[in-house]
């Protein structure tokens, strides 16, 4: 059943009735339901309408996004303005040019509806198989390799039936897979704050290191300083790191222009290049591994650049499976499950 904060101002509801086609419940005008009619409406409407949208009212990027063809979709969205008696979209010609206001409601029903559904799943599967399913995480690469492997293999443990997926990419990225409901949950430290269906929790503060070719001239620098780095090539983090943002706000506040030779997505990258002689490597302070790394030399810069903060991200009003919650009481452990809850204001699994 809907969330009764999920109802859209102006509108009624009503259950609709069983059909051999998978259905829901769907907002229809006032008048509609004045003479008992009931709202048909498909989940494959639902999903179609939101794709569009999510494709900037493009249907033909929507439909090669869906593996479905242009005309199925405008066949199914005007089958959908049909039922609900509303314009959901001004059109010039044949393309799509806006919502309409009834439009804008509709969507956001939509997508509500869909959320629901994918909650009527969950909790099936919960009181099905508490303990077995699947966990999907996007994350960037440093946490999933710096930061995860702990905490996964003390999951496993406790969890030997879930199926661990690990989808790795930028910021941008994961927060965006995360939205889209194509994982459970994101983690990363930039992007996750942007995206109003997410709700975020702080998880650690960390900072970044320098890193060098053992016997380089910059390790000998006491103290060390931004003006001395500005004096090597740099191979740091793609543009895509609100992290490298930082770094230049730094190196800028000092009149510094950095020579940045190379940037990459991946740490284990970065540090190679360094190796190599390419130029000096900043990084998160927890991709330097003392045991692995033994030809470069790590220098404490969190003097030098603004602490950061690595987030994870969840849907907001979501049912989540218990071994969710356990894993986040793994990676973050200062938020219980009364403070997952209180974030994304969702549905609950039962306490374990």
């Amino acid at each position: 059943m809907l969330p009764e904060a999920s109802y859209a101002p102006g509108l009624q509801y009503r259950a609709d009735y069983i059909t051999a086609a998978p259905r829901v419940r769907a907002p229809v005008p006032a008048a509609a339901c004045a003479d008992g009619g009931f709202v048909s409406v498909n989940l494959q409407q639902l999903r179609y309408l939101c794709a569009v949208v999510d494709h900037g009212l493009n249907v033909s990027d929507a439909a090669a996004a869906l593996y479905t063809s242009q005309p199925g979709i405008s066949k199914q969205i005007r089958q959908l303005e049909d039922e609900l008696g509303v314009e959901i979209f001004v059109r010039q010609g044949k393309r799509l040019a806006a919502m309409t206001p009834a439009g804008t409601i509709v969507v956001g029903t939509a997508r509500r509806a869909l959320v629901e559904i994918a909650n009527l799943k969950r909790v099936a599967e919960e009181f099905r198989s508490e303990d077995e399913g699947v966990l999907a995480i996007a994350t960037t690469h440093t946490q999933a390799r710096y930061v995860l492997p702990r905490v996964l293999k003390a999951f496993a443990a406790r969890y030997p039936k879930v199926r661990l997926v690990l989808h790795q990419g930028n910021p941008r990225q994961v927060a965006e897979q995360t939205a889209a409901g194509e994982v459970d949950l994101g983690i990363a430290t930039e992007a996750l704050s942007d995206y109003p269906d997410l709700a975020t929790l702080d998880c650690y503060d960390w900072n970044r290191v320098v890193l060098v070719p053992n016997g380089h001239p910059l390790a000998a620098t006491r103290p060390l300083t931004l003006e001395a780095i500005a004096q090597h090539p740099i191979v740091t983090y793609d543009f895509a790191f609100t992290g490298r943002s930082q770094a230049n706000a730094a190196f800028a506040a000092q009149g510094l222009a950095p020579n940045v030779v190379l940037t990459a997505l991946d740490a284990d990258v970065i540090k190679t290049y360094v190796s190599l002689g390419m130029g000096v490597g900043i990084v998160a302070q927890m991709a330097y591994d003392p045991e692995r790394d033994t030809d470069l030399t790590c220098l404490d810069a969190s003097h030098l650049f603004a602490p950061s903060t690595t987030r994870l991200a969840l849907r907001r009003n979501v049912f989540l499976r218990s071994y969710v919650y356990a894993f986040i009481g793994l990676f973050a452990p200062r938020h219980d499950r009364a403070a997952v809850d209180a974030a994304i204001g969702g549905s609950r699994a039962p306490a374990s």
